[in-house]
């Protein structure tokens, strides 16, 4: 198949994207600058040079591939009109790269006991109600001939295998922990989140794109943790013991930005019933075991 993956210079959609060629498909991937589109060159993969907000290059690309995986900006719906407008009647694939941080409340580091499957209705939060209106948009597209996805992927870690090695929330985590000499959490940090590696991830767009059914929602995890045990492994990793730093929610938003409030101080525990289902078997390493043995110290560790 010829794929086109926006967000193929990323960390998933670059790893979907290597995955992809070495299972013998051909890709096509979004290239928002010149070093971004000779990255992937040297990929083998055909960079396609265009905004994430373009309409035209997003239509054409579409009716050229057999298949389509948007794993760019999940909360950007203008990228999706595009790609649902060339893909309208054709039948083709589409995977709509999710994340399930649109399941989490404003918790501020307490433990909840609720978990959500992706039968669970649930009313997101306001700042990710746009997410999952996009995401409830490219199901409702499985009507229009459509062959619609979409994955909820949950904290993810572990060496990404395309351009961008590592994902986003662990290391800001891990360059607060550095910068202040101590790694923190909000409030208690005993709020969980559900986790999954990339290597799993991977397996699951790759099995989605082979066999899932049209109209298909799927969370991606494979274990869960609470932020003050993440937060002692970051500790130990960096050789700093494992005392924390209790912050506020205003001192984390301060350390980390406005996402603090749901992606570090809230509770977001799912379950992949119906990846596993579809016959997916997460298999790495653990989250913890990962932050004190894997990439991360080889790209943070002790100094």
């Amino acid at each position: 198949m010829k794929v086109f993956v926006t967000g193929a210079t990323g960390y998933i959609g670059g790893s979907v994207a290597t995955r992809l060629l070495e299972a013998g498909h051909a890709v096509i991937g979004l290239a928002r600058s010149a070093e971004a589109a000779a990255a992937l060159t040297a990929r083998g993969i055909e960079p396609l040079a265009g905004d994430i907000n373009a309409y035209t290059p997003f239509v054409e690309a579409a009716r050229r591939a057999d298949a389509v995986i948007n794993a760019a900006n999940s909360d950007n719906p203008f990228v999706v009109h595009a790609l649902l407008d060339g893909l309208k009647g054709s039948g083709k694939r589409l995977i709509q790269t999710s994340g399930s941080s649109v399941v989490g409340a404003y918790d501020n580091g307490e433990p909840s006991e609720r978990v959500l499957d992706e039968d669970t209705p649930f009313t997101p939060q306001p700042e990710k109600a746009m997410r999952v209106a996009i995401d409830q948009s490219v199901l409702a597209a499985a009507r229009d001939g459509v062959h619609a996805i979409v994955i909820r992927p949950t904290l993810i870690y572990g060496r990404g295998i395309g351009v961008a090695a590592t994902s986003i929330q662990l290391p800001k985590l891990i360059d607060v922990a550095r910068k202040r000499g101590v790694p923190g959490h909000v409030g208690r940090g005993l709020n969980i989140w559900s986790n999954v590696h990339i290597a799993d991830v991977v397996d699951l767009y790759l099995l989605a794109l082979d066999r899932a059914p049209a109209g298909s929602l799927f969370y991606a995890e494979n274990g869960e943790a609470n932020f003050k045990a993440v937060a002692e492994a970051i500790g130990r990793m960096l050789g700093l013991g494992e005392r924390t730093d209790p912050w506020s929610i205003g001192e984390a938003v301060e350390a980390l930005g406005p996402g603090a409030y749901l992606s570090f101080g809230s509770n977001c525990r799912v379950r992949g019933k119906r990846a596993r289902e579809l016959g997916w078997k997460p298999k790495a390493d653990r989250l913890i075991d990962e932050i004190e043995n894997g990439v991360y110290v080889q790209v943070y560790g002790k100094r």
